[in-house]
C-alpha cells in the first residue's frame, strides 16, 4: 500500500520541508499555478539548493533555478500543466547532477538540467505563492530492500544483488524504466540516461538505458550495441568520483564482466553535450562508452562507488 504524506500550502512561499532517502520524489498536486519544490541539504532553504517552479508565470512556463539566484538555469512552455480544480501528478529526479521533473505516466522528463557542481539531497520542500494556495499528496518512496524484494537476477547474471544490498539489477526490456532505477546522465537531448547492462558475446556489459529508443546500448568491440532486453540498476548509489586510467579506487562498484572474466566497473563521462554511462576497463585505462554507434574510449572519467 502506498504511503501519502498530505501537505496543504499558503499563498506565502514558504517551503515546508521532509526527509528524502532516494533520487526522486512523486506527487501530487491541486494548485491554480506556481507549485514550487525545493531541494537542499538541510530542512531549510540554504545553498546549494535547486528549486523547481511548475507552472509559475500565471501557470504558463516552468524553470529549474540553482541557489534562488537568476537566470534561471532552463525554462520550458508549460501552458494549462496545472489545475486549481483537480489533482495533477509529477515526479522529480536529481540523480547524478541531473535535475529534472516530468508528468505522472511519462518516462521522458519536460524539463531537465544537469549540474556540473552536484550536492547530495538530503531533503525536499514544497510551496505554493503568487496568489495560489496548493494540496499536495506527496508519495513515500519504498526503500532499497523493498525494491530488492521485487527483482531476481535472469539466469547467466552474476552477482544478483549488489555488495551490502546497496542496489540490485532488474531485468527489463524494450524501454522500461524500472522504479528507483539509477539515474546515470543524459543524452545530447536532455533524455535521462539509466545505469544499465546487458549480454554480448559472453560479456556482462555496463552501458546506458535510452527509453526512448527502446533498448540499452553497451561498448563492445569498437562499437555501439543496441540490447532489447537488458538490466537496470535499481534502488543503487549515486556516488560519483572522478578518476583516469586505470586507478579504480576502492569500493567501486562492480558492474560486469568481460568475456575473459575481468571484472568490469561503471563509468561516465561527459561528451558532446551528454553525460554518458559506460564501462571501465582497468586493464585497457580507460571508460568506454556507446555513443553515434561506436564505442569510444576516455581514459578521464567518473566511476560509480558502491
Amino acid at each position: 500500500m502506498t504511503n501519502f504524506l498530505d501537505v496543504a500550502t499558503e499563498d506565502n512561499l514558504q517551503y515546508q520541508f521532509f526527509p528524502v532517502s532516494s533520487g526522486s520524489v512523486t506527487f501530487k498536486v491541486r494548485t491554480p499555478n506556481d507549485a514550487h519544490l525545493a531541494l537542499t541539504l538541510g530542512p531549510q532553504e540554504s545553498d546549494p539548493m535547486y528549486e523547481v517552479f511548475i507552472g509559475g508565470w500565471g501557470n504558463t512556463k516552468s524553470v529549474i533555478r540553482r541557489n534562488r539566484t537568476k537566470p534561471d538555469k532552463v525554462e520550458v512552455d508549460t501552458p494549462g500543466i496545472l489545475n486549481g480544480g483537480e489533482f495533477r501528478g509529477f515526479w522529480v529526479r536529481w540523480d547524478g547532477g541531473v535535475v529534472s521533473a516530468g508528468r505522472e505516466g511519462e518516462v521522458i522528463p519536460f524539463i531537465s538540467w544537469t549540474d556540473p557542481e552536484p550536492f547530495p539531497v538530503g531533503f525536499v520542500g514544497v510551496c505554493t505563492g503568487w496568489g495560489a494556495t496548493g494540496t499536495w499528496k506527496i508519495e513515500a518512496q519504498p526503500s532499497a530492500p523493498q525494491a530488492a524484494a521485487l527483482y531476481s537476477t535472469p539466469p547467466g547474471y552474476p552477482g544478483g544483488p549488489a555488495p551490502g544490498g546497496a542496489g540490485v539489477w532488474a531485468e527489463a526490456s524494450g524501454g522500461q524504466v524500472p522504479p528507483e532505477a539509477v539515474l546515470g546522465g543524459q543524452d545530447s537531448n536532455g533524455e535521462p540516461l539509466y545505469v544499465a547492462r546487458a549480454q554480448h558475446e559472453g560479456a556482462i556489459l555496463p552501458g546506458k538505458l535510452v527509453a526512448s529508443h527502446g533498448c540499452a546500448y553497451v561498448p563492445w568491440g569498437g562499437q555501439e550495441h543496441g540490447k532489447p532486453t537488458y538490466q537496470v540498476l535499481v534502488g543503487g548509489p549515486n556516488n560519483w568520483v572522478p578518476t583516469n586510467g586505470s586507478n579504480v579506487p576502492p569500493g567501486a562498484f562492480p558492474g560486469g564482466q568481460t568475456e575473459d572474466g575481468e571484472t568490469l566497473f561503471i563509468g561516465r563521462v561527459r561528451h558532446e553535450g551528454s553525460v554518458t554511462t559506460g564501462k571501465v576497463q582497468q586493464s585497457h585505462g580507460v571508460c568506454y562508452i556507446s555513443f553515434g554507434g561506436q564505442e569510444l574510449g576516455f581514459p578521464d572519467y567518473e566511476i560509480l562507488m558502491a
